[in-house]
């Protein structure tokens, strides 16, 4: 978080005033994810929970199969930004060299990078049927994930991913400017922690986008809630892959875009 001296012009009563005095931004950062020496690539990030992005992001893009592929991650601070150089072992490192590509990601960032449809349509065995969470489990959920998003009150604009046990207790919640980064951010944190995921829950700020299903059903998370709608992409992705995909959470209603096979919780 930035907070920055500014003068702006505010609506209020139908009118627009000047207003000065501070204001808080959320601050964002362009970041250079740098493996064994190789620049791969350049994302726009909030610049907090960087080493748990590395391992999300490093996760989520196949680079590596398991956090202990990853060697040390140091940051360096640079004049127009920041650089995460990151040693991986030899095996992910000639694996990378062989798809290797430069992109350049946004805070809106989608399948930026991939290189053919062929990597967009990647075949991820179904996962093993977990129970779908009851409403009152998922007004629970809510209320927790709402609390838990510290930046975004001070700043508006940062998009957060949350993991929560079977009984909805919340064991983290990442914020970004950008929904894939936090939920990359999150993704990195679970792993690093080996936290069991087991009947965990995970909860988004943003839409449930075919990139987030599928980031999901990756590191075998099961139920996937959105507070926005899910895209037919997306919903087509948790159908194949057997995974709870829940839409619109809000408080007193929610839609459940695909189940997997079995009862809800009572």
């Amino acid at each position: 978080m930035v907070v920055a001296p500014v003068t702006e012009r505010r609506a209020d009563s139908g009118e627009y005033k000047s207003v000065s005095g501070d204001d808080s931004l959320i601050e964002e950062k362009p970041i250079a994810l740098v493996y064994n020496g190789l620049t791969h690539a350049v994302m726009m990030l909030t610049p907090i929970e960087l080493e748990y992005f590395a391992v999300g992001f490093s996760l989520t893009e196949g680079i590596i199969d398991d956090p202990a592929d990853i060697f040390d991650i140091e940051l360096i601070t640079q004049v127009n930004g920041l650089e995460l150089n990151i040693e991986l072992n030899s095996r992910q490192f000639n694996r990378l060299k062989q798809r290797r590509r430069s992109l350049t990601g946004v805070s809106g960032c989608g399948l930026c990078g991939k290189e053919s449809l062929d990597m967009v349509n990647i075949e991820l065995p179904p996962l093993a049927t977990e129970p779908l969470p009851s409403p009152q489990l998922i007004e629970e959920i809510l209320q927790k994930f709402s609390n838990a998003q510290i930046l975004n009150k001070e700043c508006g604009s940062v998009h957060a991913c949350g993991f929560f046990d079977a009984r909805g207790n919340p064991i983290h919640v990442s914020e970004d400017v950008g929904r894939h980064n936090a939920m990359d951010k999150l993704i990195g944190y679970l792993a690093v922690k080996n936290v069991e995921q087991r009947q965990g829950i995970v909860m988004a700020s943003s839409r449930a986008s075919y990139e987030m299903v599928q980031k999901c059903l990756q590191q075998k998370l099961s139920t996937l809630i959105s507070v926005s709608a899910a895209t037919s992409m997306a919903m087509e992705l948790a159908t194949q892959g057997n995974m709870n995909l829940i839409g619109f959470a809000r408080p007193g209603r929610h839609v459940v875009y695909h189940q997997g096979k079995c009862k809800p919780e009572v």
